[in-house]
């Protein structure tokens, strides 16, 4: 097997994510998993497509991220896996599919608008 490649994005971080075969290790920007995601439900979050396949020491994994927060970048991780594996075998897209690993989540931030403090909130009005 070949390295197959994928990309996945969440708000505003991109992973671009490479798969071969191997034992299961999973590099980001250089770093070991457990190094990059110190919080443990963000390693689960990037290992939920690898777990819902049986394939957990199956694939070597190596993925560079940029932009967002430490969030965004766990789940853009997980789509650009969920995407590569799908491009192993078509027939797991079914079985990602209805996990929602296949699905990019198209929320962004709204602008600030001029005239107020934020997005949506105003400054308080007064009467007089």
């Amino acid at each position: 097997m070949e390295k197959v490649n994928a990309t996945g994005r969440r708000k505003a971080a991109v992973a671009r994510v490479y798969i071969t075969e191997g034992k299961g290790n999973i590099t980001i920007n250089k770093k070991p998993l457990e190094q990059y995601f110190t919080i443990p439900t963000l390693q689960y979050v990037v290992k939920q497509p690898l777990e819902t396949l049986n394939v957990l020491g199956q694939y070597d994994i190596t993925a560079n991220i940029d932009g967002g927060g430490f969030t965004g970048q766990a789940e853009a991780l997980r789509l650009g896996i969920a995407r590569a594996l799908v491009k192993i075998n078509e027939e797991d897209k079914a079985a990602l599919r209805a996990a929602g690993f296949m699905t990019r989540d198209p929320r962004e931030v709204e602008r600030k608008k001029p005239g107020q403090p934020k997005a949506r909130r105003r400054f308080q009005f007064s009467k007089r």
